[in-house]
Order: structure tokens, then sequence, then C-alpha cells
């Protein structure tokens, strides 16, 4: 899961990070909301957690501006702002979730897999793929039922193509998925994790489609 984080306090935002990163997923962070519309526009993310205090921009704006375009990615909004009349007024103008400062990071966790079940039309976390089972909230993935021992970026890898549900994604697309802004991605990383992952779950876990990307393919290991 790749979260972009909408977050202009530098202690927060670092707390949300580290936590969010320990646990496989790839986070980006933008300190203000004209940041948040150029990372938006540039690569492909699964989740925003938007604070509503930013220095430039008050985060409702920036919401109904996105939702007035067409953005249709899970918004959660992260505030300290608790009257009942915020909370619908966060909802109404688009937010799918709301949650309140101080909070508990298993609490947000949770509820970011939950907005991305949505979001794929599913009521659980676990993806089944014939022999293959992946636990994305837990980062455990299983084949014939034995547990198999995946990195993270092998892990983040595998969900964005399960996520797909046989669509093809492009190199640009899954490498959205693994890798955020400030990280340096060798030109060969992403056919390193292919290759471990069809090592570890058989050669037909991943189809190249020539030219076009990659996409699930059958499992028979």
């Amino acid at each position: 899961m790749r979260v972009l984080l909408v977050e202009d306090d530098d202690l927060i935002a670092h707390g949300i990070q580290t936590g969010l990163r320990a646990l496989g997923l790839t986070v980006d962070c933008a300190t203000t909301a004209a940041r948040a519309e150029t990372m938006l526009s540039a690569a492909h993310c699964d989740v925003v957690i938007l604070d509503l205090g930013l220095p430039d921009e008050d985060g409702m704006s920036l919401l109904q501006r996105l939702r007035a375009s067409g953005m249709a990615l899970p918004v959660l909004v992260l505030t300290a702002r608790d009257a009942v009349e915020d909370r619908v007024a966060g909802l109404r103008a688009g937010a799918d979730d709301y949650l309140l400062k101080p909070f508990d990071l298993s609490e947000l966790v949770a509820r970011l897999h939950a907005l991305l079940r949505r979001a794929a039309g599913r009521s659980m976390d676990i993806i089944e793929h014939g022999p293959l089972r992946l636990d994305s909230e837990r980062g455990e993935a299983f084949l014939h039922g034995r547990a198999v021992i995946l990195s993270r970026r092998e892990l983040a890898l595998l969900a964005a193509l399960l996520h797909a549900r046989g669509r093809i994604l492009s190199v640009d697309q899954l490498k959205d998925s693994l890798y955020g802004f400030s990280e340096e991605i060798e030109s060969n990383a992403l056919n390193v994790h292919i290759h471990h992952l069809r090592r570890k779950l058989g050669t037909d876990i991943i189809e190249t489609v020539r030219g076009v990307g990659y996409r699930c393919g059958m499992v028979i290991a």
C-alpha cells in the first residue's frame, strides 16, 4: 500500500511515517496542500491521510477540490478538530473516514486497510489466488498452507498484482507501489523483486506481457 500523508507537523509526520514503513507500507509526506496536489498528479498512491490544519490552505478546501476534479482515492482525515459539525463537514466534503488526534497507530493502520478493502470491493484483508493466500494487513503469505517469507518489497509487489485482479500493471505503476519519491530506485530493482517472487512462489505467479507490463498469472507451484 502506498500512502500519501499530508501533515505539516514534523513530529507527527515523522512518527506516522516511521510506524507505517515499519509495517511494510510505502509512505510519502507533503507538508502543504500545493505539494500534496503535485505529488498526487505525479504518481499513483492508494490512500491519502489528510490533516486539515495546513499552512497554505485548509485541508477541507483541498479535499473538496480533489473530489470535484474526480479523484476517487480513499481519504482519511486525521485532525484535532473534534466537534461533531467538523466531522460531518469532513465526511460531506468527501472524506471516507475521520480519525481524531491523538490516535493509536494500530487503529490508523486498521482503518487504512479497511479503506483499501472497501475501495477494492472486498470484505477481508485476505486475498486468495489459487493455492496462494495473502494477508496484507499482517504482511503474511502462504502457499499450499505453508508460510512463505517475503521481503517488504516483495509483499508490496505481490499485493499490487493481486489487488489488480488480472489487470496489466506497467513498470511505472509497480514502481509507484514499491517506492516513495525520496527513495533511490536501481534500474533492475523491479526485475530482481519479480525474480525472487517467482523463485519463492512459482514461475507462473507473475506473467510478463511484453511491451506492456506484468499481471498475476496462475499459481501452480
